[in-house]
């Protein structure tokens, strides 16, 4: 069977003749003398052939729900046409959605001599002249930052009702926060940074920056920005629906020894290198700016070309394989061009001078300074789980639906329109959604397998061979670290001052380590005498790793950072794994040919494609908030086209710009 949903709708009562439009929501649509009762005549003759007509007509419809009921007349209560059937109570106007949830009644049948099924919504009295007005939906599939975002812009911009459908049993999709017995974990580290001013204010409208210490801030005697100060009174100690400053440290542990990341060009770093090593990177250095690799097609000559084959092959080679398990010659180059943009040598020098000079942009935005090297970022109090579960209540609030474990399969189309999609939901039945939009943030590779009739042979063979990088974190709870803080910053109890560290040892299958005490105090129960770690591997879903048991994972990750001196032995308190699949979209396998997918899926009027794994690119989060906003920007101005979408995070005016 097939449930078909339908979203809210305008109705009113026309007079035409003896033949009446009725409509009135009953406590029990089935019970026939109830309206017998209410409709008597010819009006309850017309509610049976309806009802006829359905059953003949439409078999496989099985359920009809109210999505989402809005304001009904000008105040007025039930009464005159619309009188409650004998023996039902009066129920008042309903202001808002959740006031028309309450109403013990969940269906209303608008009934016509034609027969037709309309869309249902409220009821509203208008002179006795009536008009129907079809309240369109949004089928968003997935939950994480590009999905919510698109269902909020909607609600906030358009009369469109989103209903947003993920297949997981959580909130956030790759930015979610997990939770260990009241320890939280970020699952691949989410700074709350961006170019676009749009994104900055967006996020701050949730959740404003702190205008008071947090609890680590007050122990270290470490002070706010003064215009953050004067700038209100939010105190994290008393709210959480806040984000904290955070300052901002990533470097690479190699050799036993730290190094910033970028690197930064200094006598501390050199003396660390060795001056023969450094004297060869440099001259590296100048033969990659003389002699440039052109044409750039893979990641190896990109890197080659911003910091010499010397410093390539130290710094970036490993730790990039064991992200993509593939060789930096078999990537293409796109994947630096928009990860890693301008940041180079020369950049890296010309921040140092900044620096030494005394310019530093200390403000929260930050905009102008290069991503790669900002010094400080906002970070919401609970992780960024908790920032978009914070979003989906409000879009719930607002009338909008997310629902968790609803799996889509199949997404129906007809004349280049997407028409429904079907899912699969908690008990394991089926149900289809009509849609009139639908945005997807699903991976390529399985939207491309989803669409009903199949497209042509080429574009699935693309389609199947996109490929996904896997990702799974383990949690370490340790009394302290072996390593300890010989940098200028302070840190409680000597803790070293890395949100993340890059892990280049290939000895080790680690690629990266998360301190989350540095990341939020917030996230750790005990953040003064405990230490929580993020131990991050990378690998495909057929990988010995990826089948290892949870425990196996904490037993290996233990086992790694003794082996490279980030913990003594036996000091782990406690330990648990989680799972990201497709959690990274990579540029190889038929990534080349990708335009034909693009070409194919773009002759969907109404398909938008958005976010990380909705468009196979890299994006970071605001990257994917953005595309999500553009969608709703076409949306709401009736364009088609997908062409300024495709643009967002290759064109680095466009976002900064925003």
């Amino acid at each position: 069977m097939r449930t078909i949903a339908t979203s809210g709708a305008k109705l009113t009562w026309r007079r035409l003749g003896r033949q009446s439009q009725i409509e009135h929501p009953g406590r029990n649509p089935e019970n026939f003398e109830q309206f017998s009762r209410f409709f008597p005549g010819p009006h309850f003759l017309t509610f049976k052939l309806f009802k006829l007509f359905i059953s003949l007509r439409s078999k496989e419809i099985n359920e009809i729900k109210v999505l989402r009921g809005q304001n009904w007349g000008a105040g007025k209560k039930w009464g005159g046409f619309f009188k409650s059937p004998p023996g039902l109570p009066r129920y008042p106007r309903c202001e808002t959605a959740d006031d028309w949830r309450k109403i013990p009644f969940r269906f209303i049948f608008f009934i016509s001599t034609t027969g037709l099924l309309k869309h249902h919504g409220y009821i509203r009295k208008n002179n006795f002249k009536a008009h129907f007005v079809m309240a369109k939906n949004a089928i968003i599939i997935g939950a994480g930052p590009a999905g919510l975002t698109a269902a909020y812009e909607l609600l906030q911009r358009t009369e469109i009702h989103p209903i947003v459908l993920e297949s997981e049993d959580f909130i956030g999709g790759l930015a979610r926060t997990a939770n260990y017995h009241g320890l939280r974990l970020d699952m691949g580290g989410h700074r709350f940074f961006s170019k676009s001013d749009r994104i900055m204010q967006w996020w701050q409208s949730f959740m404003p920056v702190q205008n008071r210490p947090s609890c680590d801030d007050l122990l270290l005697g470490r002070s706010l920005p003064p215009e953050q100060v004067a700038a209100g009174t939010l105190d994290p100690e008393q709210s959480d629906r806040v984000m904290l400053l955070r300052p901002r440290l990533s470097r690479i542990y190699f050799l036993r020894r730290f190094f910033n990341y970028p690197l930064s060009l200094n006598l501390e770093t050199m003396a660390a290198l060795g001056w023969l090593r450094t004297f060869g990177i440099g001259m590296s250095y100048l033969r990659s700016s003389v002699f440039p690799i052109r044409p750039e097609t893979s990641l190896a000559d990109f890197f080659t070309n911003r910091f010499g084959r010397r410093l390539y092959r130290l710094f970036f080679r490993d730790y990039t394989e064991k992200v993509w398990g593939v060789p930096c010659e078999e990537i293409s180059a796109v994947w630096g061009a928009q990860r890693v943009k301008n940041i180079s040598i020369r950049a890296v020098l010309q921040q140092a001078v900044k620096k030494s000079c005394g310019m530093r942009d200390r403000s929260v935005n930050q905009k102008h300074t290069e991503s790669s090297l900002i010094e400080q970022f906002i970070y919401p109090k609970f992780g960024p789980g908790h920032f978009w579960e914070t979003v989906a209540d409000e879009v719930r609030r607002q009338g909008g639906e997310v629902q968790l474990r609803h799996r889509a399969t199949q997404l129906l189309w007809d004349k280049d329109r997407i028409v429904a999609v079907k899912v699969v939901m908690p008990d394991g039945t089926a149900r289809t959604f009509a849609a009139d939009y639908c945005l997807s943030t699903m991976p390529v590779r399985d939207l491309i397998k989803a669409l009903q009739p199949e497209p042509p042979q080429r574009v699935k063979i693309v389609g199947d061979g996109l490929v996904y990088r896997n990702f799974r974190t383990v949690g370490l709870l340790v009394p302290r670290l072996r390593l300890t803080n010989h940098t200028r910053r302070k840190t409680v109890n000597g803790l070293i001052p890395d949100t993340w560290i890059y892990i280049q040892d290939r000895s080790v299958k680690a690629g990266r380590l998360q301190v989350f005490n540095n990341w939020s105090p917030y996230l750790v129960q005990d953040w003064q005498h405990t230490v929580w770690l993020g131990v991050e591997y990378f690998c495909n879903e057929n990988d010995d790793l990826w089948k290892l048991s949870d425990e196996q994972m904490v037993k290996l990750a233990t086992r790694e950072l003794e082996q490279i001196g980030v913990i003594e032995k036996n000091a782990v308190l406690d330990g648990c794994s989680f799972k990201m699949p497709d959690a990274y979209p990579a540029y190889f396998g038929t990534y080349d040919q990708f335009g034909a997918i693009q070409e194919y899926v773009d002759r969907f009027e109404n398909l938008f494609l958005l976010g990380r794994n909705g468009m196979h690119r890299y994006n970071n989060m605001d990257h994917s908030m953005l595309t999500a906003m553009a969608a709703v920007d076409n949306i709401a101005a009736g364009v088609s086209s997908k062409e300024n979408l495709w643009r967002i995070n290759t064109e680095q005016e466009y976002h900064e710009s925003e």
